[in-house]
Formats: structure tokens, sequence, C-alpha cells
């Protein structure tokens, strides 16, 4: 999102926020070191006079994260920036919020499509679920509390992309999917491109609402198997969690406790809200894994990816503020 914030003249500053370095290059953006419930950001806003937050670091991925930080990091650290944004002087006058399809859970009784205002059906049934739905109360409650700033949230469904790392990405590289024997659910996903070019979009455009983000169509999770070459490997539909954690232990398979319902009964989102506003997707759900499938075997082909980038603070700011960089050359 900074990188694309960076090809955008209109945007004057950038700052950029986080508990670990930046794992890309970034020319224009600054960089601030923060704990996990984003303390700081209230004391940030005020000597930046920032205009916009961008609030992307929701976990929505509960794999190697305790409960108590789960809340920390969801509920307290978005707590903190929502009170940042309305705190009395404040500059900002938009918020946009990265959340999850995962706060509509998943059961035998869902509709085919939940729309932004359908109401889930499921109990809540993990902790991150229920960070979710505390985290978009408390948006709620700041709209109503700031009617004069911009507010948007956007739920994305299951994220694959050449860079982004999840539980069903490390599957489906290891060509080794999960499923729960004798369920074939239909799933959604979205394309990482798209997950930045929405954002941006809403970001630029600056559009209030809830919006769900993903690809058009479903498609059987058998199928997210054969298009990536993938073998399914059956996990007990009784007592599934369990079954999973030898496997789990060992680092074969990674299955997050909110992902064994959509594993049962799958899940679909009606993107007509975004569409109708304008965006315009690049990539189908199938189009994402094809997409994802051939960058796969692209790096499987090669033997591996380039190494990654480091981020070192005083190299950036060498080169972005040292007289001797002459400025508009390639380093």
């Amino acid at each position: 999102m900074a990188q694309a914030l960076e090809a955008d003249p209109s945007v004057e500053m950038i700052l950029g926020l986080g508990t670990g370095e930046p794992r890309v290059p970034l020319e224009r953006t600054e960089f601030v070191r923060a704990d996990q419930t984003y303390s700081i950001l209230n004391r940030i806003v005020r000597v930046t006079q920032v205009d916009t937050i961008v609030h992307t670091f929701l976990k929505t991925n509960s794999v190697g994260i305790s409960g108590r930080m789960l809340h920390e990091i969801n509920v307290i650290g978005t707590l903190n920036l929502l009170a940042a944004a309305g705190a009395p002087g404040s500059s900002v006058r938009q918020v946009v919020v990265k959340s999850s399809t995962h706060i509509y859970g998943a059961s035998e009784k869902d509709p085919t499509w939940f729309r932004e205002d359908t109401r889930r059906n499921a109990p809540v049934r993990t902790r991150l679920e229920g960070s979710l739905i505390e985290v978009e109360a408390l948006v709620r409650d700041f709209i109503v509390d700031n009617p004069h700033l911009v507010v948007s949230v956007l739920r994305f469904a299951n994220v694959l992309g050449t860079d982004i790392v999840t539980p069903i990405s490390i599957g489906l590289r290891r060509r080794l999917l999960p499923c729960i024997a004798g369920f074939d659910p239909l799933v959604q996903f979205v394309e990482e491109d798209d997950v930045v070019r929405s954002l941006e979009f809403v970001t630029h455009h600056r559009i209030p609402g809830t919006f769900n983000v993903a690809g058009a169509g479903k498609l059987p999770w058998s199928e997210v198997a054969s298009i990536a070459g993938a073998r399914l490997f059956p996990l007990s539909p009784i007592g599934t969690h369990s079954a999973a954690a030898p496997f789990r232990w060992v680092g074969l398979i990674q299955v997050p406790v909110e992902m064994e319902s959509v594993m049962r009964f799958g899940r679909g989102v009606d993107t007509s809200r975004l569409v109708d506003s304008g965006f315009t997707y690049r990539y189908t759900s199938a189009g994402a894994v094809e997409s994802f499938t051939r960058a796969n075997n692209l790096r499987r082909s090669v033997g591996g990816s380039d190494p990654g980038y480091r981020y070192e603070q005083d190299v950036e700011q060498f080169f972005r503020h040292s007289p001797a960089v002459v400025r508009g050359s390639e380093g």
C-alpha cells in the first residue's frame, strides 16, 4: 500500500507505522517503529498533521498468536488508532480499515452470498472472529461520534498472491492442501494486487461505507487443489483441530481454527457494492488461484526467489536525506 501511494504524486507525505521493519524498498515513505498496540499513534498524528489513516495491521490469521496478543493488536490497537483519529483538534479526515470476511463466520445455514448488512448465522467460535466483531463495533461507534470523517471498512476474502504468506498459500506452495473428509466447500479468493488496488481506490476517492472484497465466483476446494497441482490432505471431520495438531507441530500443514468452518461449509460474499462504486477487479477467484500457481511454478523452476529486501535505517536515511545523493538518479 505504501508503494502504491508513493506512485501517486497527489500524496504529499507518507508515514508507515509498524512493529517490524519494512519488507519492501520504500522511497518516499518515512517509517516509525511502534509497539503492537500502536500507543504512539496519538502523538504521531499530532506532530505530523496527517489527513488519512489506512489501518492495515489487523490480524486475520490466528496461527502462532495467543488470544491475549490477538486482542491487544486487533482491539486495543484499533482503539488507540481511533482515539488518535478522533481526538480534539485532530487533522485526520479519513480512516480506512482492512478487515476480513471471517467476520461472517461459516455454517450450513448461511446464504449463498453474504451482503455487507447480512447478519452471521453461526455463533462466534473463535477469538479471531470475536476480535473482528469487536473492532467493527468500535468503528461503528467512531462513525457516530465523528460524522465529519470519511470512514471505509473493507472485508477481504482469503488472499492469494506472489508475496503474501497465508496458511492456504503455504499448503499450495508445498502442494499439500488440507481438507476435511467428506466436505468440498465453495470458496472465494482475492488476489493481493486487488487488495492493494481496492484500498488505494477507496482512499483516493474518499468512499465511505463497508465493502466486501473478493474475486468474482466461487470454486470448490478440490478445484483449488487441482489448479495448483496440490494433493488434498484429508482431516477427520470429528475433532478436526485435535486431528490436525500433530501435523501442525511438525510444520506439515497449517489449519487456523477460524478456517475449519470455512473448510466445511465454504463462504461467499456479494461484492456488488464495491463494483457499483466504480472499482474494477483484475482477477476472479479462480484467476487469483491461477496467478498464484503460475508464480509458484516459476519459483520452483528457477530454484527459489531472490534474497528479500532488508531495511537498514542508516542506509535509508542516507539515500533520502543526504545532499550527496543526486535526486532522480538510479542507485
